[in-house]
């Protein structure tokens, strides 16, 4: 394997895993013991995760890979 393929795994798994890690943490807020949130809050936090992820994907299907620097506030 040359080293930009090994680099990709080595790389890829590893991030793939801290998002899989930081999902299952955001799916840690649903337990209503600890938190109190609104069906409008948690439409939000859905619709910016599935913005990502679809923007995301469509960087590998894209010759023109712009990396815009985005956050999350539920005050937007």
């Amino acid at each position: 394997m040359n080293i930009r393929r090994e680099r990709f795994i080595k790389v890829g798994e590893r991030r793939v895993n801290n998002a899989i890690k930081a999902i299952n943490l955001i799916g840690n807020l649903s337990n209503k013991a600890n938190y109190e949130y609104s069906s409008a809050e948690i439409k939000k936090i859905e619709k910016v995760l599935k913005d990502e992820l679809f923007s995301t994907m469509e960087k590998f299907n894209s010759s023109n890979n712009k990396n815009l620097k985005k956050g999350f506030s539920f005050q937007k």
